[in-house]
């Protein structure tokens, strides 16, 4: 029964959570013709997309509204409509507390919010990213308390979500997707499913196989951007290498090297996460990922490193750090976007404003943040607003910034993402002499 109403797009699909993953998500399956009903705790995010509004970048407002005025995609904030729902993903938040541990509430929620009108027939899909097992030892327990059977009665995998927020060439319908059923007919269901709308599908033995692969793909980024981020700590302590053309000159090696850049940290929800979440469950085992913890930490101490980087340029260039005026350029947390989780960018502005005089911001993408419980909104970028700064710490190299204009209005640069190529003595960037 669900296969055929799969196949002819009948089937009706719930996705909690509509947010970065959740969304896009839903206008990509609401596209190929199936009817969405999103679900999500936020009343005004609910309200936005009713009114085919997104307030992510990556979907189109126009696009939405099309779907909404055709009824392919309803938002509420009523978890008893997902007993209308054929297939139900997980697409809700996985944070870590305050002691770098999982923090599985949204996920657990959701799964007691689905197990109230869990039915016969039922495909449901976890998509947040979470430790191996989460699927069948925190979601499944909970759904059989229904008393139906897994395999038989309904059906349960995981399908880890590979957004890229502001990646124009990879989306949902181009990005493979790997997915990992509880029993066989788990995965063959979802696989069908995913099919539908994704141009590749890989499936593997189970759920724990997925979950760990999402884990590894970012925990490779962690680990490679803390790599070179020792690496440009390493080039400046010596004072006669540039970290930007030693890696120009290793990616001239066609095998066995790929490219990883320094930065004031790393942001994003997934790859300042992920490594907690491995390391978490590893301890279960009596396994300790000393690699990995470390990487993270190099990565969460990079904003301190840019900070002290900064107060030095301050000091050497005869200004007082605790009167100096500082101007930061880009709070996102990537080029291009607007997304701020655990944006590294962020905790430079909390760790440098006690010790300046004055800090402000400026970000095409972002109006304003909140922080200390305050609006802080994002000032001009002119030759007069910046003429007032003793220093500009350039954190996110937006496309839209025109560099050789800043050059030539700032008085002192510190560059952490080496977006001011042309060699001046007001530029100190991250990683070079």
């Amino acid at each position: 029964m669900l296969e055929n109403i799969i196949r002819n797009k009948k089937a009706k699909i719930g996705i909690i959570g509509l947010g970065y993953v959740g969304l896009p998500l839903a206008v990509e399956i609401a596209k190929c013709g199936f009817s969405i009903i999103g679900i999500d705790v936020d009343s005004r995010r609910v309200r936005e997309v009713n009114r085919g509004f997104s307030a992510i970048s990556d979907v189109d407002s126009s696009v939405l509204r099309k779907l909404v005025k055709k009824r392919k995609i309803t938002a509420t904030a009523d978890h008893r409509k997902l007993k209308f729902c054929d297939i139900i993903v997980i697409c809700v938040p996985t944070p870590v507390d305050v002691n770098k541990e999982p923090n599985l509430e949204p996920v657990i929620n959701s799964t007691h919010e689905i197990k109230k009108t869990l039915r016969k027939g039922q495909l449901i899909i976890l998509k947040s990213t979470t430790y191996p097992e989460t699927t069948e030892k925190v979601i499944q327990p909970i759904l059989d308390e229904r008393g139906l059977r897994v395999g038989r009665d309904y059906f349960l995998a995981f399908c880890p979500e590979r957004i890229d927020p502001g990646n124009k060439r990879f989306g949902v319908l181009n990005t493979p997707t790997v997915i990992g059923g509880v029993t066989k007919k788990c995965t063959t269901l979802a696989t069908l499913f995913y099919r539908q709308f994704v141009n590749k599908v890989h499936p593997v033995s189970s759920p724990r196989a997925a979950e760990m692969t999402k884990l590894l793909e970012n925990t490779f980024r962690n680990v490679n951007i803390a790599l070179v981020n020792e690496f440009a700590q390493l080039c400046e302590r010596m004072g006669n290498i540039d970290i930007w053309e030693v890696i120009e000159a290793a990616k001239t090696k066609p095998f066995g090297y790929m490219p990883f850049y320094p930065g004031p940290g790393v942001g994003g929800h997934c790859i300042p996460i992920d490594p907690y979440y491995l390391s978490w469950k590893a301890r279960e085992y009596d396994f300790h990922t000393v690699f990995i913890e470390l990487s993270a930490r190099i990565n969460e101490d990079m904003p301190y490193f840019v900070v002290n980087k900064t107060i030095s340029a301050l000091s050497e260039s005869g200004v007082c750090p605790s009167t100096a005026r500082v101007l930061l350029l880009g709070v996102a947390f990537k080029k291009d976007i607007s997304d701020l989780r655990d944006s590294p960018a962020i905790k430079v502005y909390h760790i440098i404003k006690p010790m300046v005089g004055v800090v402000k911001y400026n970000d095409p993408h972002v109006s304003a943040f909140l922080a200390d419980s305050k609006k802080i909104l994002s000032v001009p970028l002119n030759a007069r607003e910046l003429k007032k700064y003793d220093a500009v710490v350039i954190l996110t190299n937006h496309s839209a910034y025109d560099y050789d204009f800043i050059v030539q209005h700032a008085r002192l640069i510190v560059d952490t993402r080496n977006a001011i190529t042309k060699k001046s003595t007001k530029v100190k960037t991250l990683g070079a002499p």
